[in-house]
């Protein structure tokens, strides 16, 4: 019998429950939800992916080798709010295979 590694599968997006506020946990939520859909704002990944900081996520998948590019502009919150500057941000390259995995 070979005896091959298996990637973590509690780490996997499937297995990551939104209610896991561990930064790991937070940055699969994040990294999915962007490779999925495209982008996340703030107020999404705080209401949809219980992330408090999503700021915080981002500066850790950026380190971790991922390309993120952020835009800031005007969005309504779910009152109806006007907010200036809320960030959306959009993954543009996932790291090379020979760096050190985000998540």
């Amino acid at each position: 019998m070979t005896d091959k590694k298996k990637a973590d599968q509690q780490a996997s997006p499937k297995n990551t429950h939104v209610n896991d506020t561990s930064s790991n946990a937070q940055r699969i939520r994040l990294l999915d939800h962007m490779l999925t859909h495209g982008s996340v704002n703030t107020f999404q990944a705080m209401r949809q992916l219980n992330i408090l900081r999503p700021g915080a996520r981002i500066a850790e998948l950026r380190a971790a080798g991922h390309m993120i590019k952020t835009h800031l502009g005007t969005l309504e919150d779910d009152q109806g709010r006007r907010h200036p500057k809320v960030a959306t941000y959009y993954i543009t390259a996932q790291p090379s295979a020979g760096s050190e995995e985000a998540a």
